[in-house]
């Protein structure tokens, strides 16, 4: 039997993305164009699939409300209210989801990656912030790859990275499950019961053929081999 890598998702998985980068994103739609979007319209946007990165939302709802407005200056707005005045913006609002000694347990057994829509920037901070002693390799963000989930370029650059091993990838959105299924690598999804719109994303993992479907991360370890 091959060594097993699990390889996870950030936002959704490890961390806690209402109030960091869902927050931004609602202010970003209500300063260029007024319309007050909710968490759950994200959800339910993101379960179109194809809107990995929140700024992408952000656009699509402000040109639906009849404007054009700079993409650069929209995303510009975005990172000020993420990041504020040297890590003092919305990024104070993380919260970590894994319970203390799960990720120590998991890596005494079996290496751990990172593939996130996130920039290195922000991964590595709230890795060190939360988790510093813990080491995820390779950690592959959206400045590695070509193209952004559900496209599986991530996945197979952790593949040609650690050959030889079997990738099971932990995701909570239907972008990671696809990029999983194209890289023909094991999927388990997370549908917190305390999040928008978690039966339908629960039922669309299913659908898509989730190997399991668990309500944390901390759940992980009895899904493993």
């Amino acid at each position: 039997m091959k060594a097993e890598m699990v390889v996870f998702d950030m936002d959704g998985v490890l961390v806690d993305p209402s109030e960091t980068f869902r927050r931004a994103l609602i202010e970003v739609v209500r300063r260029f164009c007024g319309v007050e979007m909710t968490q759950d319209d994200i959800v339910r946007i993101k379960n179109i699939g194809g809107y990995n990165d929140d700024s992408d939302i952000a656009l699509m709802a402000i040109r639906e409300a009849g404007m054009q407005p700079d993409p650069r200056e929209v995303r510009a707005y975005g990172r000020e209210l993420y990041w504020g005045q040297g890590g003092d913006g919305l990024i104070r609002n993380e919260r970590w989801l894994v319970e203390p000694g799960f990720l120590e347990r998991l890596a005494e057994s079996r290496p751990l990656g990172i593939f996130t829509g996130r920039g290195m920037q922000s991964a590595t901070h709230t890795l060190d912030r939360f988790c510093p002693s813990i080491e995820f390799d390779p950690i592959v963000t959206n400045e590695q790859v070509e193209n952004l989930k559900p496209a599986p370029d991530g996945l197979l650059l952790i593949q040609r990275a650690v050959s030889g091993m079997d990738l099971v990838f932990v995701g909570d959105n239907i972008d990671d499950c696809r990029a999983a299924k194209s890289a023909e690598v094991r999927f388990i999804g997370i549908a917190a019961p305390d999040t928008p719109r978690h039966a339908e994303t629960r039922a669309l993992f299913e659908k898509l053929g989730a190997e399991a479907v668990l309500e944390s991360v901390n759940q992980l370890e009895a899904c493993l081999r």
